[in-house]
């Protein structure tokens, strides 16, 4: 493909909305050439090459990121891997030795099947190189098997898969009406820190499926809303997580795609959209519903029997509202509080994501029917703004604020799923500064959250200065892009908590590195095993500030723009 040089003319100078706020229409750029036609008809046109579809149309940074990033993720091959390396080995084992109709039955080991159907075809898909690269991989009674050679296999698939990531991002840029900035939002994107740590380090493939989810998003943004929504329903049958943003997906593609602007229904777009969801439903369920095996299959992808929390509080609400239940028990038992019962079940449990353990000592207890009325409360109100303005921009933000009100209130929220919310939110950063002063809090509070993934001494080291680097590369330039010194006190106060709140991460870093050293020392003492818990609980409880912060400020924002 040839680079086009947009003419001068053609482009776009920033209108300015009320408020301070730039508008950014979608571009809709025209080649220079087409502009001097008489010109360019002069001149001979050179000879189509054979195969020249092949050439990539990157530039030498992006090739530079490209090749620098996979060196990186190359050497992080021996790194710490979780359980999730395992439980994604098995799944390879599960494909390749069952047949389809055992796949959600089987229980030879404790990882069994749980994500949708097409991510059980990716596995299998993927089982059949690893059948030649090592047969034992995929052995159902391998478990745990550690070879060099399974390590090597299944980090390379997430490398190579991840590519769909890098494809979309540059896309991001092409046709870009900011191309220098939308250039360090998408190498932001592909170099995310939580995605070396969740993918490279820890195992997963978010990268592959993050990376289809911005596919569908670019092409809402270039206006093939159809493409848009039958890509986002290929992205719910490879993980159901994605189910959080599917009230955007509905509200935006109903009224911008499927009704007139005065409110008719257009049947013939109607039903194209519901034919092509349909039919990857069909594609992904089918086999399992001719085999009635559909129930078997939900009870894997939503098991409801677990705590609220995870077993590391992921930052949300709940962990601020766990915490105050631990602080008040604490001060309910040293009878400073007498108005107040204790919960005898709730006193040893610290919600900490074991089965049924959801109970409270001090605080009312959480229901899954409470998160999940507070959840759609939430989402409503946002759907109401996004029925009334489908602009691209108006959709991106609802969209991230449907993962952050999921993130917030949810049930059982795992910390990876923040991911949910600085994937998105990473598109409006430069939008202006408001939106960028809420990412760079939700950024910082975000990845920092994902620490405690990665424990090992080995991995301390990487996950701070990569992260540190990444924020300076990216958060320098979108803030002189972006900048707006703050007017009136209550803005310059703000301004200064937020500065105060994201320094305060180097004494919070320091603690959890040298508390666990000085407990390790004083690990006799009779009230030292009490406070093990301490560092994890003060992580999640300062990000959780930070996030619940950034939430706010995102919904104020989004709800009180005038455009």
């Amino acid at each position: 493909m040839s680079q086009h040089r947009l003419s001068p003319v053609l482009t776009r100078s920033s209108s300015t909305l009320p408020g301070g706020e730039k508008a950014h229409p979608l571009p809709e750029a025209i080649p220079e050439e087409s502009i001097a036609k008489d010109t360019q008809d002069a001149a001979p046109k050179p000879k189509p090459r054979r195969f020249s579809w092949l050439k990539l149309d990157m530039t030498k940074a992006e090739w530079d990121i490209l090749i620098a990033s996979t060196c990186l993720k190359l050497l992080l091959f021996p790194a710490y891997r979780s359980t999730d390396f395992e439980v994604h080995r098995n799944w390879l084992a599960i494909t390749h030795s069952l047949p389809i109709s055992k796949w959600y039955y089987d229980t030879t080991s404790e990882w069994t099947l749980d994500y949708p159907p097409f991510f059980a075809y990716f596995e299998k898909l993927l089982s059949v190189p690893a059948y030649f690269v090592d047969p034992r991989i995929v052995d159902l009674n391998n478990l745990n098997y550690g070879a060099w050679s399974v390590i090597a296999y299944q980090r390379t698939t997430v490398i190579l898969t991840e590519l769909v990531l890098g494809a979309a991002v540059l896309k991001f840029v092409r046709g870009a009406e900011n191309p220098a900035m939308q250039r360090i939002i998408s190498a932001s994107l592909f170099l995310h820190p939580g995605f070396l740590i969740v993918d490279h380090i820890h195992f997963q493939y978010n990268g592959f499926m993050f990376g289809i989810l911005l596919w569908s998003l670019l092409m809402a943004r270039n206006g093939r809303k159809l493409a848009s929504g039958f890509l986002f329903a290929v992205l719910l049958n490879f993980k159901h997580i994605y189910l959080y943003l599917a009230p955007a997906y509905f509200v935006y593609l109903l009224r911008s795609y499927c009704l007139s602007p005065t409110g008719t229904l257009l049947p013939g777009r109607f039903l194209s959209l519901a034919n092509a969801v349909i039919l990857v439903f069909l594609a992904s369920l089918g086999p399992f519903l001719l085999m009635g095996q559909l129930p078997q299959l939900l009870s894997r992808l939503f098991p409801f029997t677990r705590g609220l929390n995870h077993a590391y509080w992921a930052p949300n609400v709940w962990a601020l509202v766990t915490a105050l239940d631990r602080v008040l028990l604490r001060f309910v038992s040293k009878g400073r509080l007498s108005g107040l019962s204790v919960n005898e079940s709730g006193v040893a449990s610290t919600s900490r994501g074991l089965v049924g353990d959801t109970v409270f000592a001090v605080l009312p207890t959480v229901k899954p029917i409470h998160t999940f009325a507070i959840t759609v409360a939430f989402q409503m109100i946002y759907m109401g703004r996004l029925w009334t303005n489908t602009s691209y921009k108006s959709f991106v933000t609802a969209l991230t604020l449907c993962g952050f009100t999921s993130y917030m209130f949810g049930w059982h929220v795992h910390e990876k799923a923040i991911l949910l919310v600085l994937v998105p939110l990473s598109l409006l950063a430069a939008e202006n500064n408001a939106y960028f002063r809420t990412f760079m809090i939700a950024s910082v509070a975000g990845v920092y959250s994902l620490f405690p993934l990665l424990f090992t001494p080995a991995e301390n080291l990487i996950k701070v200065i990569y992260s540190v680097l990444w924020a300076v590369f990216v958060l320098r330039p979108i803030h002189r892009q972006v900048y707006q010194f703050p007017q009136g006190v209550l803005a310059v106060t703000v301004d200064g908590l937020e500065r105060l709140y994201l320094a305060g991460f180097v004494p919070l870093h320091l603690f959890v590195t040298i508390f666990p050293l000085v407990a390790k020392r004083r690990s006799s003492d009779a009230g030292q095993s009490a406070l093990e818990f301490l560092p994890l609980m003060m992580t999640s409880v300062y990000c959780a500030v930070g996030l619940v912060w950034a939430f706010v400020r995102l919904s104020v924002t989004y709800l009180t723009r005038k455009d």
